[in-house]
């Protein structure tokens, strides 16, 4: 299929700057697969629109403080040559280092900004000094490795510190206190996500609660949001596209959840993109079954997948000819979600991160 088959036209001022006051106050657009029909709803009646037995299934993967400003100290003696213009010792202006993955305890994959002046062997430092990176060579997708070294104290303590919030590039404006925790699901628990799942970010306890009193079962896994899940598509054909491993777990009791659910013929309703990916990876491994483990997830859902565990899906808008847009039309059909996509433009609702969301049955 062709990259130009998924695209939309969004005004830029439906995309959502901030979070809505309230988490659960945001709109929802509500789906209907089968009768290829959608309905304008408060994410507020989610409960009521729940069947008892239901099993929703949510990604715990909890954003960390993944973005370091700081300057560039110059290069390590041992990469200074007499065609190299760098001095150690050299401080110059501000550089971005976005970390997407830890390799080890101190080496760290990430994107650099502005990358083509950062060399091999440069170091970079961030607060008074309290944290130095070291650039240990190239990578994939202008991945850059890194070791982090701190003064005093662990490399997390001082990220929490130093660190801020990965605000996707769409949020136009500085990361904010307050986006700390708004930009965070309320059942967060792993640490290691360079991005929110976005979708969960709508839940409060007065709804979680209110599902349970409905019977709605509920369970958790976790796929660490990176680039793979963002990477942009620059191929003409998204059949050429590759997408970057994400890592996930599955826990014992997760697994056992999911596996009666399917078994008793209860619907699977997955909270994101994220635990689509992570279900449907580890059923196409395992005979439809969900095994408990841990692994690296590359599937990139397109139309035509077949789904082996999801039957509904609750989701935030994308990004135009985005993978998660393409995995969302695999659900829901393409021509169908395109045209509820356009409805939700004309009505106004709030795009990408901080907007509204679907929920797809």
């Amino acid at each position: 299929m062709l990259l130009e088959e998924f695209d939309y036209t969004l005004p830029s001022e439906l995309i959502a700057q901030r979070p809505l006051a309230e988490r659960d106050a945001s709109r929802m657009l509500v789906l209907d697969r089968a009768g290829k029909r959608w309905e304008d709803r408060s994410f507020k009646d989610i409960s009521q629109l729940l069947m008892p037995g239901d099993l929703l299934v949510f990604n715990n993967t909890k954003v960390f403080p993944a973005r370091l400003l700081g300057r560039r100290r110059g290069i390590t003696s041992q990469h200074v040559g007499k065609n190299n213009p760098a001095q150690k010792g050299f401080l110059t202006g501000e550089t971005e280092l976005f970390l997407t993955r830890q390799e080890s305890d101190d080496v760290w994959q990430g994107l650099v900004h502005p990358g083509r002046k950062v060399r091999t062997g440069e170091i970079l430092v961030f607060g008074d000094d309290e944290l130095e990176a070291e650039i240990l060579g190239r990578g994939e997708f202008g991945l850059r490795r890194a070791r982090l070294r701190v003064r005093t104290g662990t490399v997390e303590e001082t990220l929490d510190r130093l660190g801020h919030v990965p605000l996707p590039p769409y949020i136009q404006r500085r990361d904010e206190t307050s986006d700390r925790t708004t930009y965070q699901t309320v059942y967060a628990k792993v640490r290691g996500a360079v991005a929110a799942p976005t979708a969960g970010l709508h839940f409060t306890e007065r709804i979680l609660r209110e599902l349970a009193a409905r019977s709605v079962e509920t369970c958790e896994v976790t796929l660490h949001v990176g680039l793979g899940t963002f990477q942009p598509v620059h191929v003409k054909q998204i059949e050429d596209h590759h997408m970057e491993a994400e890592r996930y777990e599955i826990s014992e009791g997760a697994a056992t959840a999911i596996n009666r659910a399917l078994d008793q013929r209860r619907r699977v309703i997955a909270v994101g993109t994220t635990s689509v990916r992570t279900l449907e990876t580890v059923a196409r491994e395992h005979a439809r079954r969900i095994v408990p483990g841990a692994g690296e997830s590359r599937l990139f859902i397109t139309p035509g997948f077949p789904f082996r565990v999801i039957r509904g899906l609750l989701t935030n808008f994308h990004l135009p000819q985005s993978t998660l847009l393409m995995l969302v039309s695999a659900f829901a059909e393409k021509d169908f979600t395109l045209r509820a996509y356009r409805h939700a433009v004309e009505q106004r609702y709030r795009f990408y991160s901080y907007g509204d969301c679907m929920l797809i049955l």
